[in-house]
């Protein structure tokens, strides 16, 4: 059988072997409710502590403005919806873009039936807001802006420091979705002066289930699980552990390794394009090529059916996408390539391609070889 050839790493990645291996007393003899007040319930209470110090260590920030949660979309809601009611008193303004994940779009679209107003960016056709608009969009009762890092599907890196610059001067609370960024780019909460970040374990090669939010100490927000204490009485739920150590152990890993992955993805990446560029006519790369994820390649072949696309290279054995990965299944073309002026026909053939730490040059010609054989036949049908 042909070797699998994995590459849609912005939906998820394989476990690392040493996380794997960290979690595994978690599941079985060190099993105690971090709650309890006897020693095999404290062995776990200080695994979270252990876990929340590296994570607090990696943003930069205190471990104690770190929030557990299972995953980034619990942790897009916590932070949005925790803050924006909580803030009520001062206005009911949100602004937002029209490329985040659905998870900060629905999360807005509850919100405004709430009674808030939500603000929703353009974007231009690399995907970047335009900080102008930004500004004037801002008014006396705005009181949350949530821009994510770097977007899920093309790759985009919005310019975060101006943002805040921004956010800052008109005392407004900033958000960011970084769900994509950890493993990818230096996030430094301090430095990018940024209030609460949404992240998710399973995208740099930690377990699925599991995620954390940063919200800055002294910003008042709102629970969303009502419950018990845990999570300083901010998350109710008995702790999953063994996802937390994971976790810890992945961004961890993710620091250790991270220029050396950095510079492979990036390589990966560039072959990739100049491959296609010199063999594939017809076709369109979405988002910027310098201000993006190193992993990431979003490109329309004009002609081309994505699903139609997928399909024939998973008869190959090769993993891409055609969009984000919450929105297989549906025929509508992406929200993300429509806002920055793709048509929807075009749209329609889209192809994601996200690489990896574990994947290599033979690899990525083996993927550009059978895309190369699959267009021409599409196209000729």
């Amino acid at each position: 059988m042909e070797k699998l050839r994995y590459f849609d790493h912005a939906a998820t990645t394989r476990m690392d072997e040493e996380v794997y291996l960290s979690m595994l007393p978690y599941l079985s003899e060190n099993y105690g409710n971090p709650s309890s007040i006897y020693s095999l319930g404290k062995l776990n209470k200080e695994a979270i502590n252990v876990s929340r110090m590296k994570i607090a260590n990696s943003i930069n920030c205190k471990p104690e403005e770190i929030y557990f949660t299972s995953g980034g979309s619990e942790s897009d809601n916590l932070c949005v919806k925790g803050i924006a009611l909580a803030n009520r008193r001062r206005g009911n303004h949100i602004i937002t873009t029209k490329i985040e994940h659905h998870a900060i779009l629905n999360t807005c679209k509850f919100l405004e039936y709430l009674g808030f107003r939500i603000t929703y960016l353009n974007v231009d056709s690399k995907g970047f807001i335009n900080l102008k608009e930004l500004e004037r969009a801002i008014n006396r009762n705005t009181i949350l802006i949530s821009i994510m890092m770097a977007n899920n599907e093309i790759g985009t890196i919005q310019n975060m420091n101006e943002i805040s610059k921004i956010a800052k001067k008109y005392r407004v609370y900033l958000h960011s979705d970084c769900v994509q960024a950890i493993g990818n780019i230096k996030v430094d909460v301090r430095k990018l002066n940024l209030d609460a970040i949404s992240v998710s374990g399973h995208k740099f090669y930690g377990p699925k289930g599991i995620g954390f939010a940063y919200i800055r100490e002294g910003i008042p927000f709102m629970r969303i699980i009502d419950g018990g204490h845990q999570e300083k009485d901010k998350r109710a739920g008995t702790e999953n552990v063994a996802g937390i150590v994971g976790i810890g152990k992945a961004i961890e890993i993710a620091d250790k390794n991270f220029d050396k992955n950095i510079v492979k993805l990036t390589n990966l990446r560039n072959y990739y394009i100049a491959n296609l560029v010199n063999n594939i006519s017809d076709i369109k790369i979405n988002g910027d090529l310098e201000r993006r994820l190193p992993g990431n390649m979003n490109v329309c072949f004009r002609g081309v059916d994505g699903s139609i696309l997928i399909q024939e290279l998973d008869s190959r054995r090769i993993c891409a996408s055609s969009g984000s990965a919450c929105s297989a299944g549906f025929l509508n073309p992406s929200h993300v390539l429509l806002a920055i002026g793709v048509n929807e026909r075009l749209a329609r053939g889209s192809l994601r391609v996200t690489f990896g730490k574990d994947n290599e040059i033979e690899d990525v010609k083996y993927l550009v070889e059978s895309l190369i054989e699959i267009i021409k036949r599409i196209r000729k049908a």
